[in-house]
């Protein structure tokens, strides 16, 4: 048997497994306000593309999150919706790092953290772009 396609074989199987993972901490986000939802998808999306063409399909075509993930992966556009559940999800999380007993270094590093990915995702486009 060939070593490269062997190798690709266990690739394909690693990224099916981490999208199927990724979906499902997706799932969990719809059920906990705190926990994010589309960059789930939108990682999973990327790691189906590569491994699964079916998965990429089912996920593209999905009725809730279908047109979200198409928009993202034809011109990274971030919907102004999530992005204010992204800012809200990460605001109350933060809220509730800080009334732990959490040390100091740690609250420092996830409001870096939070702040890159609130840049990042104020810089993505909000609707695709006209022709």
């Amino acid at each position: 048997m060939n070593i490269r396609a062997v190798f690709i074989c266990y690739k394909n199987l690693w990224l099916k497994a981490l999208g199927l993972m990724l979906v499902a901490l997706g799932i969990i986000g719809v059920f906990l306000p705190v926990m994010p939802t589309t960059i789930f998808f939108i990682l999973a999306l990327t790691c189906f593309t590569r491994s699964s063409p079916a998965l990429e399909h089912w996920l593209l075509n999905h009725p809730r999150y279908g047109e979200t993930l198409q928009q993202w992966q034809a011109h990274k556009v971030v919907p102004v919706k999530a992005k204010c559940y992204a800012a809200i999800g990460m605001l109350i999380g933060f809220i509730f790092l800080l009334y732990s007993a959490a040390p100091i270094w740690i609250i420092y590093l996830v409001a870096v953290i939070e702040i890159s990915v609130m840049i990042y995702l104020i810089l993505r486009p909000s609707t695709p772009p006209k022709y």
